[in-house]
């Protein structure tokens, strides 16, 4: 968050005067700046209260409830760009934000915590019950959920960024829950087929992918291939250790959404080859302990929701990346923690301290020549290892 706040704080004048020449707006130089801190600080606050305050088991007994009210968030925003209220935000004629005056909120983002949160008991629940796999018991109410929230991200918001990571929640916890093998395989199969329909019939969405292969072959630069080709160069640009903060050529208005979703690129342009590698090693180390923590958690319940964190981080990150570096083709999804925007850093914030909140708890086989009169409770959970029988 701290390089975030330092690397918008120097490219956000030169994002000011891009808009306000070009849309006519009016922002302040550092209007970008005091947005990100504005949004780190409530992130902060949401990671604070989802670590200390909210008991997961509070959220896990009214896990239906808030899933309910995210997929109303999202059906009332399609309501509403249908009705061309002005109170939903539309941009590129994509209406995904709550138009709140001074503030936007994005309901999808919202949408992906009470997934993995409904998702984390209700595989719990079928695990005890012992009905993993069946149609009606498993299948059908899953579908049912899976395909609303997928439907009203994917469909109704244009929201294709935000749908691969949904579906990566989705499918990490149900590897974890341990679906059968074949029918885990059938349904990445009709996941793929649904992706690649949604694409080809979609006719800016088949434009990315040709000018992506376009990128990719090098079979020419047109209007299409614009923003990954400027991408790419803003990387090379910072080649082995960067320009330095402050000198980006890409983020004076050559390169699009250089604050958001192409922030990687600019990072690259200003850290270089080396910045870059730091900055994943840091992810890869935030994804390697929260599998840690997955590993170690109390309960099914527990393990399955830091697992939907998990596959939720690692999705952003691996797509925000491998678009900037045209290894996929381009597409709306922010890099967590860095991008600007306060939604998605709010909720994934809330994420990351409900995994910590689970992480105070570990695990704990009795040995047998242990005295049970030492240990603190039924369990032994609370800040203990895990011990394994010889």
């Amino acid at each position: 968050m701290a390089l975030g706040l330092i690397v918008i704080y120097a490219i956000g004048p030169m994002r000011a005067n891009v808009l306000n020449s070009t849309y006519g707006a009016n922002y302040g130089a550092n209007d970008f700046f005091f947005g990100q801190l504005r949004s780190v600080a409530l992130s902060l606050v949401a990671f604070f209260i989802a670590f200390k305050v909210i008991p997961y088991s509070f959220l896990r007994k009214w896990s239906k409830v808030i899933l309910i009210g995210a997929l109303a968030l999202s059906a009332l925003l399609w309501i509403l760009s249908l009705a061309g209220s002005s109170l939903a935000k539309c941009e590129l004629g994509e209406c995904r934000w709550f138009n709140l005056g001074v503030i936007s909120f994005q309901p999808a983002e919202a949408l992906k915590i009470a997934l993995v949160i409904y998702l984390s008991d209700f595989l719990a629940r079928k695990k005890e019950e012992g009905s993993i796999g069946k149609w009606q018991e498993f299948w059908w109410p899953l579908c049912l959920v899976c395909g609303a929230s997928l439907g009203l991200v994917v469909v109704a918001q244009g929201d294709l960024g935000t749908g691969v990571a949904l579906i990566a929640i989705i499918l990490g916890m149900l590897l974890v829950a341990g679906v059968p093998a074949k029918q885990y395989l059938i349904i990445l199969a009709l996941i793929l087929v649904a992706v690649i329909g949604f694409i080809a019939f979609g006719g800016h969405r088949i434009s990315r992918v040709e000018s992506w292969w376009a990128t990719l072959t090098g079979s020419g630069s047109t209007d299409a291939t614009y923003h990954v080709e400027n991408a790419m160069l803003a990387i090379g640009t910072g080649g082995l250790f960067g320009v330095g903060i402050g000198n980006s050529v890409q983020a004076t208005g050559y390169l699009p959404e250089s604050i958001n979703d192409s922030i990687f690129a600019i990072l690259g342009e200003t850290f270089g080859f080396v910045g870059l590698i730091l900055i994943v090693a840091i992810f890869a180390a935030i994804l390697l302990r929260l599998l840690k923590v997955a590993d170690h958690a109390p309960a099914p319940s527990e393990r399955y929701l830091v697992t939907g964190v998990f596959a939720w981080v690692l999705a952003q990150v691996a797509v925000n990346i491998m678009a900037m570096t045209s290894l996929v083709p381009v597409t709306g999804i922010t890099l967590p923690f860095l991008s600007y925007g306060g939604t998605s850093m709010l909720f994934i914030s809330f994420a990351i301290g409900l995994s910590l909140q689970i992480s105070c708890y570990t695990s704990r086989e009795v040995t047998k020549n242990e005295n049970t009169s030492s240990r603190r409770g039924v369990g032994g959970t609370r800040h203990t290892s895990r011990r394994r029988n010889p």
